[in-house]
């Protein structure tokens, strides 16, 4: 059955984005599972873990740029989604240093906002297909900048390594060695690929996007629209309910119990967002 829309929203990119982050909350319970609770999987770390992570990634910063001319305010969002990864940081580096988030994913999605809001006149007056076609040329091309060089396969430009020198580099995809964190995303390649779906955008044209105004499930709409909330409580929630679950089944519901009150009374649980074990 397919509801009609209101609001004026277009329903099915925010079900997209719902369905997302559906697919971004169980594999982070899966990276719970394996690295918290020690259940053993080596799928997780071979390449469908990998195919799996990436397409989140994906498809979450490409619907970010898409959308970001569907809304208003792009400086103002953009500095709100900053501020949020700023949150993350600091509550992981506060409560779960060994798991730290630093230039997660949130850092990125804001500097993105907050770029294309000042540079928007400028992005405007490149032709869509121009601008779609450069953008993802050039996310290809700097897709891995974190391992040195620029180019993909046998083409490859390798960068000196003076650029790799510390923490501000790292924001703009040049970690050094010494560098960690178990979600980052980097400007490079990363804002290409929002530019992408900025582009993409006005490609597609607004014409065309009016079938999108259809809903095929409510449900999956009202997690995309409140993606942010979500996806700052999802880890944590997670987190708990699995050290409940684990807590009984190991020791017996009784003594679970207090075994739970105390962890939960006397110390906080890890607060980490969003654990990309892999550095994308």
């Amino acid at each position: 059955m397919k509801y009609s829309d209101t609001s004026g929203r277009y329903a099915l990119l925010d079900e997209l984005r719902g369905l997302d982050l559906v697919s971004m909350m169980l594999y982070h319970g899966c990276w719970n599972l394996v690295n918290l609770f020690g259940i053993q999987a080596d799928w997780y770390y071979g390449l469908p873990g990998h195919l799996w992570q990436q397409s989140i990634c994906w498809v979450f910063i490409l619907l970010s740029g898409f959308c970001v001319q569907l809304g208003h305010h792009t400086l103002r969002r953009g500095a709100q989604v900053f501020g949020a990864g700023a949150l993350v940081t600091a509550v992981t580096l506060l409560f779960m240093p060994e798991d730290r988030v630093i230039f997660g994913v949130l850092t990125l999605l804001g500097s993105a906002m907050l770029l294309t809001g000042l540079l928007e006149k400028p992005l405007r007056h490149i032709p869509p297909a121009a601008g779609f076609a450069i953008s993802a040329v050039l996310f290809a091309l700097t897709r891995n900048v974190s391992a040195g060089y620029l180019g993909f396969g046998s083409l490859r430009l390798w960068l000196p390594q003076t650029l790799y020198a510390n923490c501000v580099t790292a924001y703009f995809g040049f970690y050094p060695w010494w560098f960690y964190s178990t979600d980052y995303f980097a400007l490079l390649p990363w804002l290409f690929l929002f530019w992408t779906g900025f582009y993409l955008y006005h490609l597609v044209g607004k014409e065309r996007l009016e079938p999108l105004h259809r809903s095929v499930c409510p449900p999956l709409g009202w997690l995309g629209r409140n993606s942010l909330m979500l996806y700052l409580l999802h880890q944590p929630v997670i987190y708990g309910v699995l050290t409940v679950v684990f807590l009984l089944l190991r020791r017996g519901w009784r003594s679970a119990l207090k075994k739970i009150c105390k962890r939960f009374l006397t110390r906080s649980p890890p607060c980490g967002i969003l654990l990309m074990v892999r550095k994308a």
